[in-house]
């Protein structure tokens, strides 16, 4: 290699190196699941603002998560991946100390979107850095090890997100962890790669592309942020939002289709595998991530879980999630991807049709069980999803759907957060009437429970307000109950469509027998989509 290119780390450089990469790329992932935990106790501490509020701050997270993606890799060819790598990463870490030092809902809003295109910026470069150090003949290893470090974070997160609320009683803590972690991040890989040169490759950024896909996912993401809580379409700001999201929708397609080098390739979508693809992907990854998100937070909110077990609930996802991610890579090479994919929505369908009978605020054990099982079909859906996407394209199309569909699947996934949201809010006042006329004798005047009840208890000596305010909390939290299970079972006839939907694509199935060089482009751009998993 030219003395301006070194040679690959070798020995505990090598090791370091990957342990600070991980490191950094973990710390990212584990912010989108561990803030979720959170955040119940963050509305409370900053200005005691509505749950919903501080949605926000994940969603536009997520939302500024998808923009640093193409920013990152454009900026690396012009100053090099582990130098924008380490700026990003001392960004991220005064972003982390702007959120853990705020004192109201905007500031810490602020702080979270800049965290979020921060770390966003270094998706694309900790994976491209990682390649750059495996030889060829262990790249397939280090792209196993990449895809179960993607894949892990979230469901570790949630639980370690609840134990910083909960035991040391300081939401701030995970903020100031992120501060450390990150300039550990810094030191080291500034310090194993101090000096290392690398080729100048400028390539034509589309700017007015991406300036527009930020108007649109931004313009998308605050109508369902405010929706609710700002009676929709009524407040003369969010009708001024919905203009704007038109207008600059039909700019940027127009503009993306006619530019050589978008930043969403739309041209992509004349594939039809690739189309079937990243619809089947998109929703199945919006429902998914939305649901996660509404029961985790109503687990606190509705059956008063501590943040620390309402993190375990999501647990038993890792178990069966992890291995099968290396199952069905192999799989994909011997079967047909349709009936693989078909099959995991159709085990999701189940799932969560499961899931959407739960009725028992006091069983742990009735969300423990199809969570578990929930893993198996989540370790399984980017796989097949990754080889329907990919099917017939070659060479730099490759990384580009791999690129735009990533973009659009974290995009989803902060929009699911909240749509799944807005259904548990419209669903909640139904259920409510429904359950105060069904026992509370409006529908049969013979069968009134409530006020049989409401009357022993106000013969015993009660207060007649008392025994009103309780019996009302508890008609509330069975409706949202139910009002959540809605949610759930929605999804999962959603999901029954998508297992038909998939079998409208050419068969398709990774050869029995790739060079090295295709495997890796394969497991590359299936480690880049799984990217926020």
């Amino acid at each position: 290699m030219p003395a301006m290119f070194p040679k690959r780390l070798r020995g505990w450089h090598f090791i370091l190196f990957n342990i600070a990469l991980g490191l950094g790329h973990i710390l990212v992932m584990f912010n989108a699941g561990s803030y979720v935990a959170l955040l119940p106790h963050v509305a409370g501490d900053l200005e005691g603002v509505l749950p919903s509020f501080m949605t926000w701050a994940q969603t536009d997270f997520m939302i500024a998560l998808a923009l640093g993606l193409p920013v990152g890799r454009a900026l690396a060819h012009r100053f090099g991946n582990y130098r924008v790598f380490i700026g990003a990463f001392l960004v991220y870490a005064v972003a982390s100390y702007l959120g853990a030092i705020s004192q109201t809902h905007w500031q810490f809003l602020n702080a979270r979107i800049i965290q979020g295109f921060s770390g966003g910026l270094t998706l694309f470069l900790s994976q491209d850095m990682m390649l750059r150090e495996y030889p060829d003949r262990l790249k397939s290893l280090g792209l196993a090890l990449w895809g179960l470090i993607t894949i892990t974070p979230f469901t570790i997160g949630l639980p370690v997100g609840g134990w910083l609320a909960d035991d040391l009683g300081w939401w701030r803590y995970l903020f100031y962890t992120d501060v450390v972690v990150s300039l550990v991040v810094v030191g080291l890989l500034g310090a194993l790669l101090y000096g290392r040169g690398f080729r100048r490759q400028p390539i034509r950024f589309d700017v007015v592309g991406f300036f527009l896909l930020a108007i649109v996912l931004g313009s998308m993401q605050t109508l369902l942020n405010m929706g609710n809580d700002f009676d929709w379409f009524d407040w003369p700001f969010l009708r001024g939002v919905l203009i704007v999201l038109i207008v600059a929708l039909a700019c940027f397609i127009i503009w993306e289709l006619g530019e050589r080098h978008p930043v969403l390739d739309l041209r992509l979508f004349a594939d039809r595998n690739f189309t079937i693809g990243v619809i089947c992907l998109v929703v199945g990854f919006f429902s998914i991530q939305g649901l996660l998100t509404l029961l985790i937070i109503q687990l606190q909110l509705l059956m008063g879980y501590s943040s620390l077990l309402a993190g375990m609930a999501l647990l038993p996802m890792v178990v069966l999630a992890a291995p099968m991610i290396v199952v069905m890579h192999e799989l994909c090479k011997r079967t047909d991807v349709r009936m693989l994919a078909s099959l995991n929505f159709l085990g999701f369908a189940l799932t969560l049709y499961w899931i959407g009978q739960y009725d028992d605020p006091h069983s742990f054990d009735q969300i423990f069980w199809p969570i578990l099982l929930e893993g198996l079909f989540l370790g399984s859906f980017f796989t097949p999803m990754t080889v329907l996407i990919l099917h017939r394209l070659s060479g730099v199309q490759v990384i580009r759907a791999a690129e735009t569909t990533n973009i659009l699947r974290i995009a989803a996934g902060a929009l699911g957060i909240t749509y799944q949201e807005i259904v548990h809010f419209r669903r909640l006042p139904f259920h409510q009437l429904h359950l105060a006329n069904h026992f509370g004798g409006r529908q049969f005047a013979s069968f009134d429970v409530l006020g049989g009840f409401s009357g022993k208890l106000e013969g015993a000596g009660l207060d007649s307000a008392m025994v009103h305010g309780k019996l009302l909390a508890l008609v509330r939290q069975y409706a949202g109950i139910l009002a959540m299970s809605d949610a759930f079972l929605l999804a999962s006839y959603m999901f029954v469509g998508l297992a038909a939907l998939v079998w409208l694509a050419y068969p398709t199935q990774l050869p029995w027998y790739q060079s090295q060089e295709e495997e890796s482009l394969e497991m590359e751009a299936e480690a880049l989509m799984e990217e926020q998993a």
